[in-house]
């Protein structure tokens, strides 16, 4: 059973999988948010020049079916008068060119982005499987492709007529008009139809574009396992990454041990912490801590620095602050700074008694370490 669950799609795909789908061109999809947008950037651009266009027109149907005298007698003359009518064409007709084109080209970055995949005109000859063209003919997306065109056919086919009867009495008095008045007309009427119409498909895009977000999404999840293997390849075997670790540790660890013999004194707790110290005049700031552990780690800190005769200081409180609040290779914090300063120059006064003799100094007691750098005074305290 455990098995079978890791084969099942169930997790959501990763950022990876994601980048990897959108680099083979494998995107989200909308054929009716393009549809939409391209038909009311065309139905947009008759509504506001269509009098513009039917003007135009009428006077390329004049022009184009104007014959001089000369053109009746000189056929030759028929072929330049076409191309200069169908040059006209274009130029008048260009904006409703332009608007479509820049729709077709920009609609899909509504949904996606800029995109693109040259991985997406490679050739794919699993395409030509009659068995897998069967598959997709009855799968659950050509369901929904039928369902949406029976839906586009009802919804537009009854806002067509709901416009047509609505603007039957503007349609019939255009038959009362002149040719000149009834075309500019005709032009803004149709526009302003067509707008409606089109309109209509929104109700189909909002529907569509959820759809095939979660289609792609879908399409797109991860099996439990694929989520190990895509980890295993991006971060690494989770194994080899804790050996390293391990063995990151113990480097550490040996050049921690390796700084002890340098310490000027460590402090000690005395049994659960140890803390050594490091401080030079010239190039520090203030004292350093080359080595600290707890427990096992601390007794042995203690051993060698018993056996290099460095300093080692009973001081809980200073231990425990000092443990808590500084990591290797880290200055002590500032509110620590008479403490330490305290217990440096006790052990210069010990090295100058063990070298000159005369009065052993005394350990200092009672050291100015602040309650809330304590851990164990902090819980006391609450």
């Amino acid at each position: 059973m455990a098995e079978d669950s890791d084969l099942e799609k169930t997790e959501q795909p990763s950022q990876r999988r994601l980048d990897q789908a959108r680099e083979k061109g494998q995107v989200a999809r909308s054929r009716e948010l393009s549809t939409f947008t391209v038909l009311m950037a065309g139905g947009g651009t008759l509504w506001f020049m269509g009098s513009t266009f039917t003007q135009h027109l009428v006077g390329l149907l004049r022009n184009g079916l104007t014959l001089d005298q000369e053109m009746a007698y000189n056929t030759s003359l028929i072929i330049p008068r076409l191309h200069d009518i169908a040059l006209d064409a274009l130029i008048t007709f260009s904006p409703l060119l332009l608007a479509v084109m820049i729709a077709a080209a920009f609609s899909p970055l509504l949904l996606n982005g800029w995109l693109f995949s040259t991985e997406a005109l490679q050739p794919q000859f699993s395409r030509m499987n009659p068995a897998s063209g069967i598959a997709r003919m009855f799968s659950t997306n050509a369901l929904v492709e039928l369902a949406k065109a029976i839906g586009k056919s009802i919804l537009v086919g009854g806002v067509a007529a709901w416009v047509i009867w609505h603007n039957k009495d503007a349609v019939m008095a255009l038959g009362t008009q002149s040719v000149t008045a009834a075309i500019p007309q005709a032009g803004h009427l149709i526009g302003a139809s067509f707008m409606v119409i089109v309109g209509a498909m929104l109700l189909i895009v909002a529907i569509d574009v959820p759809f095939q977000l979660w289609s792609h999404n879908k399409q797109l999840k991860m099996t439990k396992e694929e989520v190990r293997q895509e980890s295993r390849e991006t971060e690494g075997d989770p194994m080899v990454k804790g050996r390293i670790r391990s063995l990151q540790r113990e480097a550490a660890r040996r050049r921690m041990m390796a700084a002890i013999p340098t310490a000027d004194v460590v402090v000690t707790n005395p049994t659960h912490y140890s803390v050594a110290l490091k401080y030079s005049e010239t190039g520090m700031r203030a004292p350093v801590v080359v080595a600290k552990g707890s427990h096992l780690l601390a007794l042995r800190i203690r051993e060698i620095a018993q056996e290099n005769h460095v300093p080692i200081l009973e001081a809980p409180p200073l231990a425990r602050a000092l443990h808590k609040h500084t990591d290797l290779g880290e200055s002590i914090p500032e509110a620590l700074y008479t403490a330490v300063a305290e217990v440096l120059a006790y052990i210069y006064q010990l090295r100058r008694y063990e070298k000159q003799g005369g009065v052993r100094p005394q350990e200092p007691v009672e050291l100015p370490v602040p309650t809330e750098l304590d851990p164990a005074a902090a819980i006391t305290v609450a």
